[in-house]
């Protein structure tokens, strides 16, 4: 038989009949197509004649895919197939009776693919691709579209006739269609072996059927029937049963009342998803973007979508503001992706909120399951269903929205759940995708720093939802979705135990290994959020100004830091997902000023650009979500702060030791050589930039004198990462100066808490989370990690001596102004470390106070009269 290429058949449609042509006309003003992808041609091979099968038969369908294929090139499915004795080059999966009532009918296919089996039978040198096309009319209503068009798009009832006719007039103008790859018809015969081929054409249908299951719950979502079914599922299943049993016969109670509440904390949890009510808020929210902010941008999101089939799909974004939720469900739902499962929290489930969000797939969870042991298990079963059932899920593994703007320590309660639901049954390999969300402003602002500064948070309300609707009169700037490197489970499990299939089937197994496992997950995770981060105007002004005294700097000056940073970032790319917003530094100046973080006071001998004492406490947010990003160029810097030389070899040495409490508090990606190589890559920068100069054949490095351009820059970088080494030092000054077996971990915490806070006092320093407990808490934990530090019988913390060479190392990057008001305020405290834990925490909510009453502003300047070091080598 002659082969034909795809090119070789024009899209005409002579071959079809006048009425079909005529039909297409009719329909041709209502319908606009999008391809997907928008080249199908690329995924066929030449040569080889196309048998195009679609979900379901009927008029319009045909119309589309004849109308798609002519205007993408490819043959018209309208032709007749060649080598076969088919008349047309498609047929439908499902075939409707009559032309009113009637039912579905699935015999058709197996008479088509039958046929094409005889005729490569005959011919064994033939082939035919055989390509699955899906179409879907109103999968995206938009903002122009109304409510009675959003009752019309596509869901997963089979319509009949006429709705499908009001579905195309209403909604025909947002119809995809999705070509699939091609199916080689003779490889699959070939696979098949001897078997019939009426048998091997039932057995292929079932496959195409399933594929076009599976595309479509990928577009518009599963299909979950109703909330009662997953509600009885989870109560059936052997788990839940056993936990009902166990609670009647602790409480005593009757087989229904135990039974009653298993139901009502299932109904407590689920979400009730509607495909409706999901198309509707998307409507409305096209509008609330529009009116909020001047851009929502995702990147990288075609990698993520190609990684996605085959897969139950977790998606762990960085939590930053309420408005994520919104932001990712809206965004993958106009993106042709189904909406994820949402695991909200339970103070979010407010009287009219809760019920939308619900509907819109989020379900709820308490903050803690302890003392209830019903309800961890319902729990746990609701959450196996919905990956037993492929559902995409969403869900923040920090716990709660960052108020200083870095990634939190994940808790990774629901990431054990999710990994244990696999375990149980490992049908669907499990993908956690990444996503980092990059604001410009946020809604929550000062409310952050206010909790930072000791005020308690404000409870969820309806009430407070409604006070709060005044944010909405502001801009908010632009929205950033990154999509980082999606991770695989599996590989994670055969890593930890090649033999974990074994712990399979039994929903009580938890594994030796499994805790383990699920703490390099989340490590793994917040690596990849961080990995993908988007670097905006805000972020840059932030780290450039902040670094001052007075948060302000002169034009030129910073023109000449912005420039450099985002050279910095672009020759030593973080990662291939990283963005670098391509406005020019005066464009950033602008665009800052417009914005209202930062403004200009004007100068005859040159502008000065500053940003208020409020402001300033609301910018070190957006410092911080980038500020891995020049953590290694800030090691680098903060060695030049107090020293002219230095060796390269001392430079990496330090780095080695600090890297394992910078790399926990800042998730940063590299092991320690890796660390290193970095920071080689980093001094060989400053040097071609002229910050640095090399000498001794490379391996003595020297910079300017302290009024030079390059040693401003410098110390400019150095500033974002020096609280990070004072709070370092805080905190191992505190421990030495107790001494061993004298003081618990709490203690040491509550110790370093107040020193931070009154260090802030006296210094005014404009960064809130200077003090934060929790950065406190994870280096205390880094350290027991390494062994620098452990607790003895009695629960006191002992320590190496290596930890009196650390105090020692410090004079290397911290002033001795800054070491000795530390010592002096550590020093000040051992009387105060007898006090009770009442008194301490009395102390520190009055200092707390304190700050929030004077809204800390003005950063101090820690590293003044540098000039007079100029002379100066590393001690």
């Amino acid at each position: 038989m002659p082969t034909i290429s795809t090119g070789d058949i024009p899209a005409s449609r002579s071959r079809s009949p006048w009425w079909f042509h005529l039909a297409g006309q009719i329909l041709e003003p209502w319908v606009r197509l999008r391809r997907d992808p928008a080249e199908p041609a690329a995924l066929l091979r030449p040569g080889v004649p196309i048998c195009y099968v679609i979900e379901r038969d009927g008029l319009s369908d045909a119309l589309i895919l004849e109308r798609a294929c002519r205007e993408a090139g490819l043959p018209s499915p309208m032709q007749a197939l060649p080598g076969t004795r088919r008349r047309r080059s498609v047929f439908a999966l499902a075939r409707r009776d009559g032309w009113i009532f009637g039912r579905n009918r699935q015999r058709l296919p197996n008479d088509a693919l039958g046929q094409l089996v005889r005729s490569l039978e005959a011919v064994p040198d033939n082939d035919v691709q055989i390509v699955p096309v899906s179409i879907y009319v109103g999968r995206a209503p938009n903002r122009e579209s109304g409510w009675f068009r959003v009752l019309f798009s596509e869901n997963w009832v089979v319509v009949g006739r006429f709705r499908r006719m009001l579905a195309l007039l209403l909604n025909g103008r947002d119809t995809v269609v999705h070509f699939s790859a091609p199916v080689s018809l003779r490889d699959a015969v070939n696979e098949a072996g001897d078997m019939r081929p009426e048998r091997f054409a039932r057995k292929l249908a079932r496959v195409l059927r399933t594929h076009f299951r599976r595309i479509r719950a990928a577009v518009i979502g599963p299909d979950l029937s109703h909330r009662r079914t997953v509600v009885d599922a989870v109560l059936n299943a052997e788990p839940v049963r056993e936990a009902i049993a166990a609670t009647m016969a602790k409480e005593n109670l009757s087989h229904a009342k135990a039974w009653n509440r298993a139901r009502k904390l299932a109904l407590e949890i689920a979400a009730d998803y509607s495909h409706p009510v999901v198309r509707s808020v998307s409507f409305l929210l096209s509008n609330f973007w529009n009116k909020l902010y001047d851009g929502i941008a995702m990147h990288h999101f075609d990698k993520a979508r190609a990684a996605a089939p085959g897969h139950e799909v977790v998606y762990v974004p960085c939590h930053r503001s309420h408005t994520d939720y919104l932001l990712l469900s809206y965004q993958l739902h106009m993106a042709g992706v189904v909406v994820p499962h949402i695991a909200a929290g339970v103070n979010l489930n407010l009287p009219v909120v809760g019920p939308i969000l619900r509907r819109g797939g989020a379900f709820f969870l308490r903050r803690s399951f302890k003392g209830n042991a019903l309800y961890s298990v319902v729990f746990n079963e609701y959450l196996a269903q919905l990956i037993d059932r492929g559902v995409p899920i969403e869900y923040f593994i920090e716990g709660g929205r960052s108020r200083t703007g870095r990634l939190l320590a994940p808790r990774a309660g629901m990431l054990v759940m999710t990994v244990r639901a696999f375990l149980r049954a490992p049908r669907r390999p499990v993908l956690f995708q990444p996503v980092y969300i990059g604001y410009e402003k946020l809604m929550e602002g000062k409310s952050y720093t206010g909790e930072l500064s000791g005020k308690p948070k404000e409870k969820e309300s309806l009430l407070g939802l409604l006070r709060g609707l005044k944010v909405l009169r502001q801009r908010y700037g632009h929205v950033a979705l990154n999509f980082g490197e999606p991770i695989e489970l599996t590989p994670l499990l055969d890593a930890a135990d090649a033999d974990w299939r074994a712990a399979t089937g039994d929903p009580d197994a938890k594994p030796d290994w499994l805790n383990k496992m699920v703490d390099d997950l989340a490590e793994k995770i917040q690596i990849n959020i961080n990995r993908a981060a988007d670097v905006n105007p805000i972020n840059l002004l932030a780290m450039a100004l902040l670094a001052t005294p007075k948060h302000a700097m002169d034009e030129s000056d910073l023109l000449a830091q912005l420039e450099l940073m985002k050279s910095l970032i672009t020759e030593l790319p973080y990662s291939d997902r990283v963005t670098l917003t391509p406005v020019d530094p005066a464009g950033i100046i602008a665009y800052g000023e417009q914005m209202g973080w930062i403004r200009r006071v004007r100068h005859s001998l040159g502008d000065v650009l500053i940003t208020d004492d409020e402001q300033a406490v609301l910018l070190s947010y957006f410092r911080n979500n980038v500020l891995h990003l020049t953590a290694t160029a800030a090691w680098v810097a903060c060695c030049f702060v107090n020293n002219r030389r230095m060796s390269r070899a001392s430079i990496l040495r330090l780095g080695r030791i600090v890297y394992p409490f910078i790399q926990g508090e800042l998730f940063l990606p590299w092991d320690s050589e890796g660390f290193a190589n970095q920071l080689q890559a980093t001094i060989d920068f400053f040097v071609r930039r002229g910050l640095l100069e090399s000498t001794g054949e490379g391996r003595l490095l020297e910079r300017g004198p302290g009024q030079d351009d390059a040693a401003y820059q410098l110390k400019v970088i150095a500033r974002s990462l020096i609280q990070a080494f004072e709070r370092y030092y805080i905190t191992i000054a505190a421990l030495v100066k107790a001494g061993p077996h004298a003081i618990t971990a709490a203690e040491l915490e509550n110790a370093c808490t107040l020193t931070a806070q009154r260090l802030a006092l006296l210094n005014e320093l404009s960064a809130p989370e200077f003090f934060d407990k929790a950065l406190f808490r994870g280096f205390i934990q880094k350290l027991r990690e390494s062994r620098v530090i452990w607790t003895d019988e009695n629960g006191k913390l002992d320590y190496d001596k290596g930890l009196e060479d650390m105090v020692r190392d410090a004079r290397v990057i911290l002033t001795r102004e800054v070491r000795h008001s530390i010592l002096k305020i550590t020093g000040g405290s051992e009387e105060g470390r007898v006090e009770s834990d009442t008194t301490q925490q009395a102390a520190m909510a009055a200092t707390s106070s304190q700050l929030h009453e004077r809204h800390v502003a003005n950063e101090h300047e820690r590293h003044t009269a540098h000039d007079s070091d100029q002379g100066k080598s590393e001690p």
